[in-house]
């Protein structure tokens, strides 16, 4: 098969199955236990919060472990509080996007953005000189469809009194483009193991000390109370792993998957009626999201899986039904071509002869 969709999920590395093992038949010991098999088990999650902590240029204390990247989304959300006033952009993960607006005690406003699906700090400053203040703003690092980076720390120095907390999903930048949770000043950040090579159902929020984290789950006490329930030591141990690993590796990934996108932007191109969305903003290197005008992007995504090609037409967590994506429409795409939609993203093992695969089946199937 020829992978095209790692911003939805990536093949778990063997490096990081390896580390895992020993917690999955050996080292059983409840982490909260104080004889010796829980302090092994204690042990290897205080290493893999290091090795998280330094993939983002974080400190350890800063790092609560979740069962993924919704949880941290949702954690995150959590602090805005009760009748809070929320800023939130509009190409977010439904991750955020949903609990916000199902939220009755959170007023929300929509940050807009631009063809290029960057917004204006110009509209954050809008919204701060409005009649009301505004308590917590969530804005992503990197789309997980069109692979657009934000200039999170320019939203930042927006906030020099600390007036509101701010959020920034990094689940697609990390691993991906350098990553400090210090430089950019934000005061929470979402992580997700199996966007990195590691385990599912593992993630991370890292969280500075000013924010007040209200816990979803209770009774337990673990994760510094901020987040109750026996942790899942081996997916810990292996989004650990995987975090060293994409630190290591970081350069070396980031060259290999942005020579390749230029070599599939660079056929694209030849391909008449075809739009790469947000070509002209600073993307992630792995991340190419196109429309051909009079395709339909699902149809076109099952006549690739049939040739053994996987593709996405956008957010796995939000695919099927139909529908145009949300985060195109924002940006003022079409409905049309916006529902042409289809995204690549590539990975470490991806090669030029995969590109060259489906760039003739794309050209095939499209009939261009």
């Amino acid at each position: 098969m020829i992978y095209f969709d790692h911003n939805a999920t990536t093949p778990i590395d063997e490096r990081v199955v390896e580390c895992m093992l020993p917690y999955l038949n050996t080292f059983y010991g409840n982490p909260s236990s104080l004889y010796r098999a829980g302090r092994v088990t204690r042990s290897a999650i205080d290493t893999a919060r290091e090795q998280v902590a330094a993939l983002v240029d974080a400190s350890t204390e800063q790092i609560v472990f979740t069962s993924g990247g919704t949880e941290a989304n949702s954690l995150a959300l959590q602090t805005a509080g009760v009748n809070a006033s929320a800023v939130i952009s509009s190409i977010e993960h439904p991750s955020i996007l949903e609990p916000a607006t199902r939220n009755t005690a959170l007023k929300v406003f929509s940050l807009l953005v631009d063809q290029d699906g960057l917004i204006a700090t110009e509209s954050v400053e809008a919204l701060l000189c409005e009649p009301h203040s505004i308590d917590f703003v969530s804005v992503m690092l990197a789309n997980n469809e069109h692979g657009a980076i934000q200039n999170i720390a320019q939203l930042s120095a927006l906030n020099k009194n600390r007036q509101f907390v701010i959020h920034t999903d990094a689940i697609q930048a990390a691993g991906k483009i350098p990553i400090s949770f210090r430089q950019l000043d934000v005061d929470l950040m979402s992580l997700s193991s199996h966007k990195i090579y590691g385990p599912k159902g593992c993630g991370a929020l890292v969280a500075n000390k000013r924010v007040n984290i209200s816990p979803q789950l209770v009774g337990g006490g673990q994760e510094n109370g901020w987040r109750a329930g026996t942790e899942n030591v081996a997916a810990i141990v292996g989004f650990g792993k995987a975090a060293e690993l994409a630190k290591l590796e970081l350069e070396q990934r980031s060259s290999h998957c942005l020579a390749l996108r230029n070599t599939l932007e660079k056929a694209l191109h030849t391909i008449p009626g075809l739009v790469i969305f947000a070509e002209n903003a600073q993307r992630l290197p792995n991340t190419v999201q196109f429309g051909i005008k009079g395709l339909d992007g699902e149809m076109l995504l099952m006549q690739l899986d049939q040739k053994n090609i996987a593709v996405s037409s956008g957010s796995a967590c939000a695919s099927g039904g139909g529908k145009a994506s949300s985060v195109l429409t924002a940006m003022g795409v079409n409905r049309p071509l916006a529902k042409s939609a289809i995204r690549i993203s590539l990975g470490k093992s991806n090669t030029e002869q995969e590109i060259a695969e489906f760039i003739q089946t794309l050209k095939n199937f499209s009939h261009l």
